[in-house]
């Protein structure tokens, strides 16, 4: 019978990730703005990555377009970028405003681009049928929402600041507050995720999703700021997160590169 691996085992592989990334740099290799799908201690990630290499689209590339959605201002409804007013009455927890702006490498603003999000309650559950973690659900809060970018590349959300939560990469894994961000660029096949986290979580130096992006510089941009001239009084907090697309300062992806 395998013995489970602990929270021990777990950032010991950490640790030699980042000191092998950091060998690599030193000898000369390039930043590494982006995680390696085999990153060994992310355990679901090593078994689940693709290991073969991209098939290329024969054809007229454009076709793939042919059955993806088009979005635009139509869209979206008054209260898709305010997950506190879309229930009959008011979630639990802390209210908070999230805002930032969409840039190309350039600095640039991205405009017009449709922005979905997606996170845990304040207990830290989701509402999905496979989450199973024992806290509650909160019938005022779907936790879903989206926006389209202003001509300044900026969007804004008001929701609720989600919970940690446990699971199962190792006995007594809990992963950090974040909230989810998909971004669709010019075509459906440009869509792109990623996740922002909360200034000073305790639990960044245990997760292993988050620590899979190895260069410090890199990991940080994931990490919001709280900005307190975005907090609304008596009503919510305010956070600044942008994101680049590209370039040495691209904000970390999913898919990778």
């Amino acid at each position: 019978m395998t013995t489970p691996l602990t929270q021990g085992d777990i950032s010991a592989e950490i640790a030699d990730e980042r000191e092998a990334y950091a060998k690599r740099v030193a000898d000369g290799a390039p930043v590494e703005n982006h995680p390696s799908r085999g990153y060994a201690p992310y355990r679901s990630s090593v078994l689940r990555h693709p290991k073969q290499p991209l098939v290329a689209v024969n054809g007229d590339p454009e076709a793939v377009e042919l059955t993806g959605p088009a979005f635009g201002v139509t869209d979206i409804t008054a209260f898709d970028h305010d997950l506190t007013r879309q229930h009959h009455g008011e979630p639990l927890g802390e209210r908070i405003k999230v805002t930032g702006r969409i840039l190309d490498r350039e600095g640039r603003a991205v405009r017009g681009q449709l922005i979905e999000i997606w996170q845990a309650n304040a207990s830290g559950r989701y509402a999905h049928q496979r989450d199973d973690h024992p806290a509650p659900l909160d019938p005022n809060f779907t936790g879903v929402g989206r926006t389209l970018t202003g001509t300044d590349g900026e969007y804004e959300f008001v929701t609720i600041k989600p919970g940690a939560y446990p699971w199962r990469n190792h006995v007594n894994a809990w992963r950090p507050a974040h909230i989810h961000f998909s971004l669709f660029g010019t075509a459906f096949t440009q869509r792109l995720v990623t996740q922002m986290y909360f200034p000073g979580d305790p639990l960044f130096a245990y997760d292993p999703i988050l620590q899979s992006v190895t260069d410090e510089s890199a990991r940080a941009r994931l990490v919001a700021a709280y900005d307190h001239d975005l907090s609304t009084p008596e009503w919510s907090l305010g956070y600044r997160w942008d994101i680049v697309l590209d370039g040495p300062a691209a904000t970390w992806i999913e898919e990778g590169r």
